[in-house]
């Protein structure tokens, strides 16, 4: 008998590999070598055009000394410190009041989840129309808000620039947070939210006390994917500011954007992106660790 338990383990192991092997070339393939070979850059001066020698960790100890480098990542930390909140409030709110069924709702949460689906980059090159200074929409309808001047130049304030970049963000995000909370509020029994009106449980104790702990998991993904997303933020700099004025809006994946294709340092380049790497998988291990949760 253990002889046939054994012979029928190894023959379902055998199954099990032959049908998870393709996935497991693909992820071989396109996330563990290209790590790999990205990790092996980062230890030689390799150019972008040109031979390479091994330097070892010369480029690492170098960026605890490349002020553009430490720069990009305190602009990037403070990017993301304006835009987590915000993004997850506003989707919050949003996810209680398409959650509620009321007229309308269907419309309403299309209409807000609609500029996820166009994307960031389509949404950027519209901003950077509307926020020039003769000709914008921005300025025009803020002029007549009596709150800012006809020729406001946006872009070419480090402030203004930041500031009209998060609202855009903001805007662009929170319809994702919304169908992700609202996906976990639609989970949570109904029978709890009855059972805690029939003990006279106001509105906010409900939220506090039933679909917040039932949520965690989905507060944890969307926080997270916010997080990741602001530290990998470059489409909407690159397009709207190209990182000016001078270099105070350059995030960290510009900053590894240049000096790969501008500077030409591609070994260089590629220790920025592993220190990003290992950040953000830092990041995202303690966000999932402390709000998801050990129980549901």
């Amino acid at each position: 008998m253990p002889h046939r338990r054994s012979a029928a383990d190894r023959r379902n192991a055998r199954v099990g590999l032959a049908f998870t092997s393709p996935a497991l070339l693909l992820v071989g393939a396109f996330a563990l070598f290209p790590l790999g070979f990205g990790i092996y850059i980062s230890l030689t001066n390799w150019p972008l055009v040109g031979p390479y020698h091994f330097i070892g960790l010369s480029n690492y100890s170098s960026l605890i000394h490349n002020s553009e480098f430490l720069q990009s990542i305190v602009f990037t930390l403070k990017y993301t410190a304006i835009v987590t909140i915000p993004i997850f409030v506003l989707g919050y709110a949003l996810a209680v009041f398409v959650r509620s069924n009321r007229r309308g709702t269907t419309v309403f949460r299309t209409l807000i989840f609609l500029p996820y689906i166009v994307g960031l980059v389509a949404e950027s090159y519209m901003a950077l129309v509307e926020l020039q200074p003769s000709s914008g929409t921005v300025n025009f309808v803020l002029s007549k808000l009596g709150i800012a001047s006809a020729t406001t130049a946006w872009t070419v304030r480090t402030g203004l620039a930041t500031t009209a970049i998060c609202i855009l963000v903001i805007w662009f995000a929170s319809g994702l947070t919304m169908m992700l909370l609202m996906a976990g509020m639609q989970s949570i029994p109904t029978d709890l939210y009855e059972s805690a009106r029939v003990d006279g449980a106001s509105w906010w104790s409900a939220e506090r006390r039933i679909t917040l702990p039932l949520l965690r998991r989905s507060i944890a993904l969307s926080l997270i994917i916010s997080v990741v997303g602001s530290f990998l933020a470059f489409n909407q700099f690159f397009i709207i500011t190209d990182g000016g004025p001078g270099t105070s809006t350059v995030p960290v994946v510009m900053s590894i954007y240049q000096t790969a294709f501008a500077d030409t340092d591609v070994g260089l380049a590629s220790a920025m992106s592993v220190v990003l790497v290992i950040v953000v998988g830092l990041i995202t291990f303690v966000q999932f660790h402390y709000l998801q949760g050990d129980g549901e």
